[in-house]
């Protein structure tokens, strides 16, 4: 892979947390042909980011934390340049991340994220899985991130900062790809993107489509 090889394939896995991107993340990387290069959320807020300004680009729907939100779009656009420039140095780039735009006021994000990857081939891929699901993920823990994940108590089963992200994460809706965790492994969820990448994909894409997009509303 050099300066002028042909552009890698990105795919970038839009869902609520603990509906399985990672894991889908995980097993395309699993694929010893090609160099899936992983810039998930996840490295993004835990590493990259100071903690003074987590969870940054990780807030929550709701408006959360004002304070923040005038840093959280350059944020997204860093990521997004890094994500470009990695697919122009011809690796194949995946992405696991929940964008929302329902903060204190709307920011406008996604369009402008793909913008910044006009003319390079993304594979915008809906990560669905039903809230009973994520609810018993969040409430069966993760060795290693007790704490990360609100879980469900008798008062309150399902966490209304849960509820937030099971709608707004996915407005407006428009993918190229949409699986559903529930019903697939995360290794058919990455067959299913590897044969959606043999296509011939059809115009414009989902990103195209974003990246042409004003102000996002729920109409």
């Amino acid at each position: 892979m050099k300066p002028g090889s042909a552009p890698g394939q990105i795919v970038i896995l839009n869902g609520a947390p603990r509906s399985g991107k990672s894991s889908i993340a995980a097993a395309l990387q699993e694929d010893a042909r090609r160099a899936w290069m992983n810039l998930g959320v996840d490295g993004y807020i835990n590493t990259i980011t100071p903690p003074p300004f987590r969870p940054g680009l990780g807030l929550r729907p709701g408006g959360e934390r004002p304070d923040l939100e005038p840093l959280v779009p350059r944020f997204y656009a860093a990521l997004y340049e890094s994500i470009a420039a990695h697919s122009r140095l011809g690796f194949d780039v995946v992405v696991d991340i929940a964008h929302h735009d329902d903060y204190s006021q709307p920011l406008d994000i996604l369009p402008d994220c793909a913008r910044r990857l006009a003319g390079l081939p993304v594979l915008f891929v809906g990560v669905h899985c039903p809230i009973e699901t994520i609810m018993a993920r969040r409430n069966a823990g993760q060795a290693g991130r007790e704490g990360l994940y609100a879980v469900g108590t008798a008062e309150e089963p399902v966490p209304a900062p849960v509820l937030r992200w099971q709608h707004a994460v996915h407005v407006p809706g428009i993918y190229d790809l949409e699986v559903d965790t529930s019903r697939l492994s995360p290794a058919e969820c990455a067959a299913r993107i590897r044969a959606h990448l043999g296509l011939e994909p059809p115009r414009p894409t989902a990103f195209e489509r974003l990246a042409e997009m004003g102000p996002l509303t729920e109409s």
